[in-house]
């Protein structure tokens, strides 16, 4: 799995060649339970997008891992999850998609339960479908698009925090800014080729999981 996960990452660097990455079962997820779950009107739902072709229900290296640290860090509160339905491959369509499913579910899940809030969690070309949802366009940048969907104001308050992790857009110099600059955690490491321009180091865009503990005492001050 790391292996694969390494020759995305190359990939969307501009090294090694696509025809690695082309098996469909490299994208398989799960999303039954998490949607399941997103049904009851919990405290908290946890929305994640995956990077390219991440394993997980989540997200192996980042939703997942930041799941289960923001339920340690809010037993008081109920918590629940949906992980976004789109590719998480290298179409030129993927990230547009999974930014349609996002907005959509979030406005849906915010009218069915009024007192819900939401942490939205993005890495890799996840980042770019939840930058592209709260309005900043991740068109040129490595598996973008242009915004194809936001969430609309009525939802915005009920946004507590946005988690980024190995956010490619801020490979060509953009960040999240505006409304939900305050809400968020945007972590790129140190070398990851994926968010940081002219970075070299491959593994670093695989290294998310031990900023999981950090993004979700982040998230949890803002809850």
């Amino acid at each position: 799995m790391r292996i694969r996960l390494c020759l995305a990452a190359l990939s969307l660097a501009g090294g090694a060649g696509l025809a690695t990455l082309s098996a469909p079962s490299a994208t398989a997820t799960s999303t039954t339970a998490a949607t399941t779950a997103a049904a009851a009107c919990t405290d908290v739902e946890v929305v994640s997008a995956r990077g390219t072709f991440e394993p997980g229900t989540l997200g192996f290296i980042v939703g997942d891992p930041v799941y289960s640290a923001l339920k340690k860090k809010v037993a008081g509160k109920s918590l629940s999850s949906y992980a976004v339905d789109y590719p998480a491959n290298l179409s030129p369509t993927s990230a547009a998609r999974g930014n349609t499913d996002l907005v959509n579910h979030v406005r849906s899940q915010a009218a069915a339960c009024p007192n819900q809030r939401f942490v939205l969690v993005g890495y890799s070309q996840g980042a770019n479908v939840v930058d592209n949802s709260i309005g900043i366009s991740s068109a040129g940048a490595v598996v973008g698009s242009p915004i194809v969907a936001t969430l609309p104001a009525a939802v915005e308050p009920k946004v507590a925090a946005v988690l980024l992790f190995g956010n490619p857009i801020r490979a060509i110099g953009k960040s999240v800014t505006g409304t939900y600059q305050s809400r968020t955690l945007d972590i790129c490491a140190k070398g990851d080729p994926i968010c940081e321009r002219g970075g070299g180091d491959t593994g670093a865009h695989l290294s998310y999981r031990d900023d999981a503990d950090a993004a979700a005492t982040f998230a949890a001050g803002k809850l």
